[in-house]
């Protein structure tokens, strides 16, 4: 660190502040949960980023409870992250926005008369926890890990300037992500937008007509257009040949695409590893069917490789059908939305292979299906370009919003 303004003092963290670790005590299962005390756990800021203010709580104690199972409370303005397992790694922090309590597998850190608690919480905001945590096949973080960390320790009046630096230059960053996620759902909208106006014709033929298809135009089942594929058949494979597995984790659903691959002995593969795919055959996943876990087999090292029964694979019948085609309908909300009525079970809502083969799309001749395929490409490119555009800016805002903070605890904001 380079050197700190006249003024300031680099003091350990755990010399200036109190650490504490929460608790988890018998009994808390049996509340009544209608309480007005907070009582958070790492779930209550799995769903969040690091807001300055906490959320909401899903645990609330009555004051009489709060007695009888001996819970401290700790102040408004403590900075509370997980201490243990994976948790740690998403990297979120909070600010505790009233008097609350929390479980053991939380942190926490707080403020009194020397530094304030929302330049505690910005100071917080630049550590990461990952690179300070123990453990190399759980995640911990202790006391050890945090009291000797050194902090830039400016007075009073100085810390609330920066603080008020912080959130004006903070403002104006965030005004900018609003916008860039404005303009990537306005492209999610579009690239739905150009789906529909290709399956109902309007890519390729004039004066289409709401409601009514082009001329030459079926509406027929996937069914219709695909061709039976091939179930593994366990007992004439060699135990000790490998194989090249592909399951639902192995998909990129933002961009379709598969993105990564497991190498396995049959002898140890999953029991999901049931189906031979080929080139150019569409991977749907019957689970959670919301989450487009679609793409195309599009790699030479797949073919005759195997996947999971997670997935319907559907093999294009060539005579009758074009494979990208289909793949374009499956991705459509207007395909999905029916699947997503038929889901069943709760734990792992799915659909079934037959669910998806009944489903019906509008089906011109081949040779019009690649032309809307062309079609189609052409314009999603372009959006493809620019939602690449908007990731990086995404990423660069957060590279500024780090630097912003590093200037901060230098003295360099203000």
């Amino acid at each position: 660190m380079k050197s700190l303004p006249k003024g300031w003092e680099l003091i350990k963290l755990g010399e200036l502040c109190e650490i504490v670790s929460g608790n988890t005590p018998k009994g808390l299962e049996n509340i009544s949960n209608s309480g007005e005390l907070q009582f958070y756990k790492v779930s209550d800021m799995n769903s969040f980023g690091n807001e300055v203010e906490m959320c909401t709580s899903n645990f609330n104690l009555t004051l009489e409870e709060l007695k009888t199972l001996k819970i401290k409370v700790y102040p408004k303005g403590t900075i509370i992250f997980p201490k243990r397992g994976g948790a740690i790694l998403t990297n979120k922090k909070r600010l505790l926005s009233k008097d609350s309590s929390f479980d053991l597998n939380l942190m926490g850190v707080l403020p009194n008369e020397k530094v304030g608690s929302d330049f505690l919480f910005y100071w917080f905001q630049k550590l990461d926890l990952g690179k300070i945590c123990d453990g190399s096949n759980v995640p911990q973080i202790n006391n050890k890990n945090i009291a000797p960390l050194d902090f830039p320790l400016p007075p009073l009046k100085t810390q609330h300037q920066i603080v008020a630096k912080i959130e004006e230059l903070f403002c104006e960053l965030d005004k900018g992500i609003e916008e860039l996620k404005k303009a990537q759902a306005q492209l999610k909208t579009y690239r739905q937008s150009v789906l529909k106006w290709a399956f109902e014709g309007r890519l390729t033929n004039e004066n289409v007509k709401d409601g009514v298809l082009p001329d030459g135009w079926e509406m027929k089942t996937i069914k219709e257009l695909a061709l039976k594929t091939d179930k593994v058949k366990r007992k004439e494979i060699n135990e000790n040949e490998k194989f090249i597995y592909l399951d639902i984790g192995g998909l990129d659903n933002c961009l379709n695409k598969i993105e990564n691959y497991k190498i396995y002995f049959w002898k140890e593969a999953p029991s999901r590893a049931q189906q031979i795919v080929k080139i150019n055959d569409v991977l749907f996943s019957t689970v959670r069917t919301y989450m487009k876990n679609i793409a195309i087999v599009n790699k030479e090292i797949f073919n005759n490789q195997i996947v999971s029964s997670g997935f319907t694979v559907i093999r294009a019948n060539e005579k009758v059908s074009c494979h990208k085609y289909i793949f374009y309908n499956t991705i459509s909300d207007v395909f999905l939305n029916p699947l997503n009525e038929l889901q069943t079970g709760s734990s792992y809502p799915a659909v079934r292979d037959s669910d998806v083969f009944n489903q019906k799309i509008a089906t011109p001749s081949v040779v019009e299906q690649h032309q809307i395929v062309q079609e189609i490409e052409s314009r999603l490119s372009v959006a493809d370009k620019l939602e690449e555009q908007i990731k990086t800016s995404l990423q660069q805002s957060e590279t500024l919003r780090q630097s912003i903070l590093k200037k901060a605890f230098c003295g360099e904001l203000v």
